[in-house]
């Protein structure tokens, strides 16, 4: 919901933005680099080298003002430049040729300075100095310099030189990333500020959830007037910690409390206090908390606790230092919390279960706020959000969608009305009709088509393991109601019957699970009586069964050798290793027979599916050949086959949470 990337930077970031003063440093070398070559260039004076016979001749013209002499060479100094003479080639040659045809060239004039090579024959010192006494020049011995040293000890200092700059540069690119100073950056928190001016998230844009918006208004209403709690002596809730399934919106309603509350919003991920040095976590949760109570009253949203507020010493090899360093550090801060600090800590997750106990005592986490799937009302709701701004044809009923989308949660929503208008906009629409979301809704729920062909025998045999599901859940009440069933190869499936529960409902009984299961095992039992085979379709159906059928024994008491007795297993523990040392409350004994009771429920669905199959075997393979016919059957398509379905006469009977569980 933000609206640019700039809004999201702190006011640090703004005023030192990456790469601005960074690249400075790389300018400044090469400044120095060009400085110091200009002036060399310029304490140099413009010389002119000469040879040796040149040299001679100026020294009989007296023309030599000072002459500085060293080993092999001599420097000196004009009083007049001379002309240089100009190069003779030799006779015969190209260039004499050239020579000869062109025009004559220009003299040049020497540089007042000149430069020469002694020969050898003159390099002890007397016959030049004799020459330069009777010409009346002044002369002197050279300051002998190791060329070769002076070389080394300059290329030397370039790279050194060049070297601290780079350094210098790099660690001031390595604190611009971190936030600071070198290594400093690491215990400040990442957390991003959204200003309240700018939190353009209100409780409007969250729906389909309001008993919980109700819960937090109390937070609203604190952080705009906490003084009408104060005067009472009450105390607001120092955290609310937000929980459950992914995708119901509990980030957007942290959003929203702080656009509502008009109080700044400090936003940071679980995982991000996490570092590969231990202490840095807790570092940053300081930095954090010190941040908020700077500008209280203020929000900290905690994206994802559970990546840092896991139990401590949890699984094999005991726990994590750096996130039980972190892990205490938070508990420390919201302990810290006086009266006058007026900041609130939302946290969400959708693993309440593996959150360390003294995370979630009064004191801390006072609050905790379930966010559950949308009802019927919610579903509406959200749908009337998510197509604000999109264009909407007459055809388009929002309360059948709401209906046909039980157990879906709000991004699963958004998602059905964005790929509506995909798939509009693609087909050159100016509005989105109700059989874009029609399409969509199937993408969601049955996986988008695959390009596969299937042969003649594999389209046959699909079509009576669908048809099996489908005549079962027409007519047992425990099974959800079929919306539609095709024989395309959707997602992983070969073939696909689309089932929704007809109403919302938190309870399903013993019987209703039992058709369930019957369902379930509809399409193996259909292949058996046509083929007297069966084939590997039918692998995710006796995987769905095999577990209700173990939840139905272990959990819900549903076996009547076993008695009303839970045996739950602990083994969804999610911490490597804890399951080892805690015991099974049941003998191997009782083992054995939670297989058999499983074994037995299972084999009385199939054989019970068998049975219906074959009562009216008849209509399953009309049914079968207009699935081979059609590929896709609608429920009213499949109602002018099999009549009115048991759902549609009772209005539904199964649906809710765990008939949404029980349909994924």
């Amino acid at each position: 919901m933000e609206k640019d990337h700039d809004e999201q930077r702190s006011p640090d970031e703004k005023k030192n933005p990456r790469g601005g003063p960074g690249m400075l440093l790389p300018l400044v070398l090469l400044a120095i680099l060009g400085g110091g070559y200009l002036i060399w260039s310029a304490a140099t004076p413009p010389t002119t080298k000469i040879d040796w016979y040149f040299f001679l001749e100026q020294l009989e013209a007296k023309n030599v003002l000072e002459v500085e002499i060293g080993s092999d060479f001599a420097r000196g100094r004009f009083k007049e430049p001379p002309i240089l003479p100009l190069p003779t080639p030799a006779e015969g040659s190209e260039a004499g040729k050239k020579a000869e045809s062109a025009k004559p060239a220009e003299p040049v004039r020497a540089k007042p300075n000149f430069y020469v090579n002694l020969p050898a024959w003159q390099r002890d010192g007397a016959a030049l100095a004799a020459a330069l006494k009777a010409s009346g020049a002044r002369y002197d011995n050279a300051v002998q310099v190791d060329s070769t040293m002076m070389v080394s000890l300059i290329v030397t200092s370039v790279m050194i030189g060049m070297f601290v700059l780079f350094w210098l540069w790099l660690r001031r690119q390595q604190s611009q990333m971190m936030g600071g100073g070198f290594l400093s950056g690491f215990g400040r928190s990442p957390a991003r500020r959204y200003e309240a001016s700018r939190q353009a998230v209100t409780f409007k844009d969250v729906a389909g959830i309001e008993g919980v918006k109700a819960d937090l208004m109390e937070i609203v209403e604190f952080l705009r007037s906490p003084k009408k709690f104060q005067k009472l002596g009450g105390r607001v809730p120092k955290g609310v910690l937000l929980n459950g399934p992914p995708g119901t919106g509990k980030t957007l309603l942290a959003r929203a409390v702080a656009g509502e509350a008009g109080v700044p919003f400090f936003s940071v991920s679980g995982s991000e206090f996490i570092q590969m040095f231990v202490g840095v976590g807790a570092s940053r949760v300081r930095d954090l908390f010190g941040k908020a109570k700077e500008n209280a009253p203020a929000i900290i949203f905690v994206d994802e606790i559970d990546a840092v507020g896991r139990q401590r010493g949890a699984g094999l090899g005991g726990g994590h230092d750096e996130r039980e360093q972190t892990l205490n550090q938070i508990l420390s801060e919201m302990d810290g919390f006086s009266q006058t600090d007026f900041v609130i800590v939302l946290a969400a997750t959708n693993r309440p279960d593996v959150l360390d106990p003294a995370l979630l005592r009064p004191g801390r986490f006072d609050r905790h706020v379930t966010v559950g799937r949308p009802t019927q009302k919610g579903r509406v709701e959200i749908f009337k959000v998510h197509t604000r701004d999109v264009p909407l044809a007459d055809d388009v009923d929002l309360e059948r969608l709401a209906a046909a989308t039980i157990g879906l949660t709000g991004a699963d929503i958004r998602n059905i009305v964005n790929e509506a208008a995909l798939w509009a906009a693609r087909n050159d629409k100016n509005k989105v009709d109700m059989s874009d979301f029609e399409y969509s809704r199937d993408k969601v729920l049955m996986g988008p088509k695959r390009e596969e062909v299937l042969t003649e025998k594999e389209k046959e045999k699909t079509a009576y393991h669908e048809a099996g599901h489908t005549l079962l859940a027409w007519q047992l009440p425990g099974a959800h109601r079929v919306h539609k069933v095709t024989i395309v190869p959707r997602g992983r499936a070969l073939g696909v019957t689309q089932m929704m529960p007809s109403e919302d409902r938190v309870s399903i009984s013993e019987p209703e699970l039992r058709d369930h299961l019957t369902m379930l095992l509809g399409g193996r039992a259909a292949e058996k009586l046509i083929y007297n085979e069966t084939t590997v379709g039918a692998e995710n159906d006796l995987e769905r069964a095999s577990g209700l059928a173990r939840r139905m024994v272990m959990n819900w008491g549903m076996s009547e050798k076993l008695g009303p007795v839970s045996y739950k297993l602990s083994d969804d523990d999610p911490f490597l290793g804890r399951e080892m040392h805690q015991q099974r409350h049941f003998s191997e004994a009782t083992m054995e027979t939670i297989d058999e009771e499983v074994a037995r429920i299972l084999r009385e669905a199939s054989e019970r599916a068998q049975s219906l199959l074959r009562e009216q075997k008849h209509v399953l393979e009309k049914l079968a050949v207009a699935l081979l016919e059609k590929e896709v059957l609608e429920e009213k398509e499949i109602a002018a086959i099999l009549g009115p379905s048991i759902h549609a006469k009772s209005n539904g009977h199964a649906g809710g949470k765990v008939a949404a569980e029980l349909a994924t």
